[in-house]
């Protein structure tokens, strides 16, 4: 934009010029009409008030750090203005994609304090201690997997709270079924454990924490959860 500004102020009678940039994605922006960044906004609007009084500008490519002179020289200018404070910023907008990301942050650095003074979500809150680390994994959710991350489903400790059947019992001994029974004691499931731990044992000790189950053994611990069979 500075360049174009300045080309336009030379008293020329020729009015022809080019202008070179070491910037590919500025020069793709400009071509791709489905931009409307404010800056790339600002150089089209530059450019078609220039050719309306007769300038033809073409933009070309050049390689960075490649030493040319004008390159080089342009790269100096722009290090030595950002050093100097006495400067007068010329363009303070910020991208919209920078709001975007700073909301985001700041809406998850929210969720996570919230998280973690909260009381409720024991269970969850195990299995995924940092916000984060959730939003970043791709997971299938089936009624298994989520009532074992939540606590909340078709387990006895849970349906005995709410008064739903009389005993909060495994149907195999005198434990309370509950997600830590389920996980790592339940004889139901020894056949189906054995697997997950042989997996998990290659890496880990055994029992692992529930973050380490999803965050390192996701797989074998869905082919695990699946396994489970849940009823009323």
């Amino acid at each position: 934009m500075t360049a174009l500004k300045y080309t336009e102020s030379i008293p020329t009678r020729e009015k022809v010029a080019t202008v070179y940039t070491d910037s590919q994605m500025t020069l793709d922006s400009l071509r791709n009409s489905n931009i409307h960044i404010f800056l790339i906004e600002e150089i089209r609007k530059k450019l078609n008030e220039m050719t309306k009084t007769n300038w033809k500008i073409k933009l070309k490519w050049v390689k960075a750090h490649a030493g040319i002179r004008g390159n080089e020289l342009a790269d100096t200018l722009t290090k030595e203005a950002a050093a100097n404070e006495n400067i007068k910023e010329s363009y303070t907008r910020v991208p919209k994609s920078v709001v975007l990301s700073d909301l985001v942050n700041k809406s998850v650095a929210k969720w996570q304090s919230e998280r973690t003074q909260s009381t409720k979500f024991r269970t969850t809150k195990e299995c995924f201690p940092e916000v984060t680390e959730r939003l970043k994994m791709k997971i299938n959710l089936t009624q298994n997997f989520t009532t074992i991350i939540t606590g909340h489903g078709k387990i006895n400790s849970y349906l005995h709270r709410f008064k739903i059947i009389e005993a909060p019992r495994c149907p195999r001994g005198t434990r309370d079924q509950n997600i830590d029974h389920l996980l790592f004691e339940c004889e139901l499931l020894n056949e189906d454990r054995n697997i997950l731990k042989q997996a998990i044992v290659k890496t880990n000790d055994w029992p692992t924490s529930k973050r380490d189950l999803l965050k390192k053994h996701y797989k074998e611990f869905t082919q695990f959860t699946n396994k489970i069979f849940l009823t009323k």
